[in-house]
């Protein structure tokens, strides 16, 4: 594999053809920010990304893409602030989940519209969790939205997601690195990003205006977690915290056994230290991050323009 890395590495760097690769985005709550940075990184590169599979945010940050309206989503993400970010949160009276996720959709409808997944200029698979029958189910059509919507559902936050009879939750229940779809595809290379690498958390430099935006979010974050705490009267870690940290421990597991059994060529690893999983508040940093780790698999493999 080394070798054909090598001689594809050299022939983007000659500027001969254009690679067109596979890629799969991990799952990892507000960790998925940093695949925006890998896509922006690998596009600069040369790539062509001629297929996308994708769970819970890589889902989400994929179907952007692929429809053309990733570059509108992160303008967005990080103009966001705290405001925003509370007139987003449409509490469900549903005990199934916290957040019905309508007002994020509208906003995702703005900026791309009714698309349907088999119109798309790449191939695409969102994966979700049948969480009824312990089953994968892999959309590659239909609705996007829809489609990521199941696949972001995640337990006890999100509220599940009812398709032609079936209840349907995060795609990282069962496989929150999805490569088996890209298993037939026509591509010279496949590329998986994992968001729960055991790396170093990276040092990324902030300008002052993300830096206070980030600063303010997080302040209304620790409050809505501290009035989560006193609704338990407990000191310790909240109902959240828990589920968050089964959910993380859940997916680093199976992580190991998905890519013993369906390993990609190359895998691009994002510490899993950038931020928790609810810190949404953080875009800016983790979207760096991303592009950091993109540039890392670059520079090792000799991939420079």
């Amino acid at each position: 594999m080394q070798d054909r890395l090598a001689s594809i590495a050299a022939k983007l760097c000659q500027g001969a053809w254009t690679v067109k690769i596979s890629l799969v985005l991990g799952s990892g709550g507000a960790r998925g920010y940093a695949h925006i940075g890998v896509i922006e990184e690998l596009e600069r590169a040369g790539f062509e990304i001629a297929s996308i599979s994708g769970a819970s945010m890589g889902a989400l940050i994929g179907g952007l893409y692929a429809a053309g309206g990733l570059e509108a989503y992160k303008e967005w993400v990080l103009g966001l602030d705290v405001w925003d970010v509370a007139a987003l949160l449409d509490i469900s009276f549903d005990k199934r989940g916290l957040i019905k996720g309508e007002r994020v959709f509208a906003k995702l409808h703005e900026i791309v519209g009714d698309v349907r997944i088999e119109e798309l200029p790449i191939k695409y698979t969102a994966v979700a969790t049948d969480i009824e029958q312990n089953k994968e189910v892999w959309f590659q059509e239909g609705d996007l939205l829809q489609a990521i919507r199941a696949s972001i559902s995640i337990p006890s936050f999100f509220t599940p997601v009812q398709i032609e009879g079936r209840l349907l939750v995060d795609g990282g229940v069962l496989n929150p690195l999805p490569v088996a779809p890209t298993l037939s595809d026509d591509t010279q290379m496949t590329l998986a990003v994992n968001l729960y690498a055991q790396t170093p958390k990276p040092t990324i430099h902030l300008p002052k205006e993300h830096q206070e935006r980030q600063e303010r979010l997080a302040k209304a974050t620790k409050k809505l977690a501290q009035y989560a705490k006193s609704l338990t009267k407990d000191e310790g870690y909240s109902f959240f915290d828990i589920v968050s940290l089964s959910f993380d421990a859940m997916q680093k597991t199976l992580i190991r056994y998905r890519l013993a059994g369906y390993p990609p060529d190359h895998l691009i690893e994002i510490s899993e230290d950038i931020c928790g999983t609810y810190d949404f508040h953080k875009a800016y940093e983790v979207i760096e991050a991303g592009r950091e780790a993109a540039r890392r698999f670059l520079a090792e493999e000799k991939i420079v323009n």
